[in-house]
């Protein structure tokens, strides 16, 4: 870990975050919770709001694919989404689903506002972001493709909006 300037576990749990935490709406698939597990620990994210049937620790299929992070990484869990909207509201976040809407931004024009914090909002695999998160959000941001396909995994969204968040405060905490 020093060799590659990681932090350890616990002082990792304490270090400072980027302001942004990961909403998984009602996702299907537990390795999809533990891969997005391992990408808000990658990039120091305040954490993972999990809401409805998605899966949480401890998960088998959650702890094979976050390879600890799911001990790394805060969580908080709502059955319901009307109740994880108002903590999210409560908490000051803007809330930015990533979704194809006929009002979504494209990726790259997207610029995040300094010192807000950000719930970008991934939706089920099949069915996408809720009808009650898309009411509540501040805005949508679509990520371009250029294939046959209408959608990209859930987890690698989480890794391009983490990536895009951070990258565009020169990874500055």
């Amino acid at each position: 870990m020093s060799e590659l300037q990681r932090l350890e576990p616990e002082d990792f749990l304490n270090s400072e975050k980027f302001p942004f935490v990961l909403v998984l709406d009602n996702i299907r698939s537990a390795l999809n919770v533990g891969s997005v597990f391992r990408t808000a620990d990658a990039f120091a994210a305040e954490g993972l709001i999990l809401c409805g049937f998605t899966a949480t620790p401890p998960h088998k299929e959650i702890l094979k694919t976050s390879l600890g992070a799911s001990s790394t990484v805060a969580w908080k869990h709502f059955q319901d989404t009307p109740e994880a909207i108002q903590y999210l509201k409560g908490e000051g976040y803007t809330i930015v689903c990533l979704e194809q809407t006929d009002q979504s931004i494209p990726l790259q024009s997207f610029s995040a506002i300094k010192d807000s914090k950000y719930a970008f909002v991934l939706g089920n695999e099949v069915e996408g972001v809720s009808d009650v998160f898309l009411e509540h959000s501040d805005m949508a941001i679509e990520i371009p493709q250029f294939g046959t396909k209408h959608s990209i995994n859930v987890a690698v969204c989480a890794g391009i909006i983490g990536w895009h968040f951070i990258s565009q405060r020169g990874f500055r905490l």
